[in-house]
């Protein structure tokens, strides 16, 4: 073969390497989005507020979408989908990638609750105490049940040990808990306690665990409701419970933070912050060593998630209701001053802050290089790597 004739095969060849779709190189960034995956409140059904995924180090406003209400839920992530509700009483579906709506539900009240993403399925409560299960790609309807009460946390899942059955787990200021199965709707049990349920169940798979405003955790088995025990907190929990091993963390109006022994069924340890106490209407994020967590007082507050010994103490300019999130070395948090805060977690430092300019007071979904935040004055923001 000749030298010029090599040469011209070369160029087709190369010509057709790079028109040929199956060689190119993937889009990091689509990638991200398709595995972003925060599919409940906190993350996980442990309610843990933690992710494995980093945050990266510059980051941008990607998009913002305005619904017609303030955004008290907190977004979950799926599907490269963004699902959150808000005080318009409308459940929304939306790109990751750029904010643009897919579908909205009007569920015909505030939502105040963050939605479940669960086996294609999208579960919410509204503050007229009905519960919906609703078609992840389309907003259908698939069941509805009304409770007596107002519905203001998440809802939580398990697959029953031994089965492929799915049950779905609500509270409601009825003074109940719930149990469904998540295909039908059928109620399984109920749980009934002496005051309103604010927060979200935890669970292990095998226990759920929740406190009310009745002062105490209740721990009870996930199949059947039965009662396994219970422990006074001495003040009434408006938050969710964080399970991590057999230690069960949440904050209550009694500006304290409990760690509690749930096997002994009594509190390991307890944290305040003499200086400025206030009220934690927080959920503690729980990492391998940290426990953080969100106070009235205005600080974000890190403990030893071993001792309750106090690590540090991060100042915002404003109440923190938002439950942060521990995102390898960064803390997720936003404030009731209208900023959402990254923060290192072993020195409490800021390494960056954006101003919204509205009340913060959901939790930030953490996942695939994305924070997603909902605000007061009812708009969606993503933040993503500066492009």
């Amino acid at each position: 073969m000749s030298k010029h004739k090599l040469i011209i095969v070369i160029l087709i060849m190369t010509v057709f390497w790079f028109a040929c779709p199956g060689k190119k190189e993937p889009d990091k960034k689509q990638d991200n989005i398709e595995a972003a995956h925060w599919p409940i409140f906190r993350g996980d059904t442990a309610l843990t507020g933690t992710t494995g995924d980093k945050v990266p180090d510059k980051l941008s406003l990607r998009w913002t979408f305005k619904t017609g209400g303030e955004i008290l839920s907190s977004p979950v992530i799926g599907s490269g989908r963004v699902f959150i509700g808000s005080t318009d009483g409308k459940v929304y579906a939306l790109h990751l990638k750029d904010g643009k709506k897919i579908w909205e539900f009007d569920a015909g009240d505030d939502i105040e609750a963050s939605p479940l993403l669960v086996a294609g399925s999208i579960y919410i409560g509204s503050l007229s105490g009905e519960f919906f299960s609703l078609n992840a790609d389309t907003g259908a309807v698939l069941w509805k049940y009304k409770t007596e009460g107002s519905i203001y946390g998440s809802a939580n899942w398990v697959r029953v040990p031994g089965s492929q059955e799915l049950l779905v787990f609500v509270g409601s200021h009825d003074n109940r808990m719930y149990c469904f199965e998540g295909a039908s709707g059928k109620l399984n049990w109920t749980y009934e306690i002496d005051h309103y349920i604010n927060g979200a169940p935890a669970t292990d798979g095998t226990l759920i665990v929740f406190g009310g405003c009745d002062e105490k955790l209740h721990i009870a088995n996930v199949v059947d409701g039965k009662k396994l025990g219970e422990v006074g907190v001495g003040s009434y929990i408006p938050g969710s419970a964080a399970l991590a091993g057999e230690r069960a963390y949440l904050g209550h109006y009694g500006n304290k933070l409990v760690c509690i022994d749930m096997k002994n069924r009594k509190i390991a340890w307890e944290y305040s912050d003499a200086e400025h106490a206030d009220s934690f209407f927080s959920s503690p994020a729980v990492g391998k060593e940290h426990v953080v967590i969100g106070s009235r007082d205005g600080y974000l507050h890190c403990v030893n998630r071993a001792t309750g010994k106090q690590a540090w103490v991060f100042r915002t300019r404003d109440e923190v209701d938002s439950s942060p999130v521990i995102a390898g070395n960064r803390v997720v948090s936003g404030s009731t001053d209208g900023r959402l805060y990254l923060v290192d977690l072993e020195n409490g430092q800021e390494t960056w802050s954006y101003e919204i300019g509205a009340a913060i007071t959901g939790c930030p979904a953490v996942a695939g290089g994305w924070i997603v935040i909902g605000s007061e004055d009812g708009r969606v923001y993503a933040f993503g790597e500066s492009l």
